[in-house]
């Protein structure tokens, strides 16, 4: 199964929050916090390190907040978790340094794994934050994965 870090969920939610205000309403990271029951200091990072990265846009001041500076068609879900994760996904059998494991000379699911990772990136490369947060609205197309 596919593993979702908090961050990349935190930006996730945010995201689905604020897709279907108006362009120019601001939300700030207390009203996210506020709607979601998450802490403070994480969703204003994941917040910052979107703003950094283009997929949204600050504006400072006492009424300050965020607003989506990229529509949601625009970004893959892989782009996301690569921008909040700051690391390449596509990496396996490796540790956070990028050493392979030590039983990966004689890992004999390694090559199967390998390929099933391949697959999910593929699919998750393709798949919009638009489709994966909205699937149920009419506009939505059926996604369908092969294996």
């Amino acid at each position: 199964m596919l593993k979702i870090n908090r961050k990349v969920e935190y930006a996730l939610m945010a995201l689905k929050f604020m897709a279907p205000k108006e362009k120019g309403d601001l939300t700030s990271a207390r009203e996210i916090c506020e709607a979601f029951h998450v802490p403070f200091d994480t969703t204003a990072k994941v917040l910052q390190i979107m703003n950094t990265n283009g997929l949204l846009n600050s504006v400072k001041g006492i009424r300050g907040g965020y607003h989506l500076e990229k529509s949601l068609d625009e970004i893959t879900y892989m782009e996301l978790a690569r921008i909040i994760e700051g690391k390449d996904a596509s990496q396996f059998c490796q540790n956070s340094k990028g050493e392979l494991c030590e039983l990966h000379s004689s890992c004999n699911i390694s090559d199967p794994l390998e390929q099933l990772n391949k697959k999910l990136n593929t699919y998750l490369e393709g798949l919009t934050l638009s489709e994966l947060l909205f699937e149920n609205e009419p506009q939505t197309t059926e996604l369908r994965m092969e294996v």
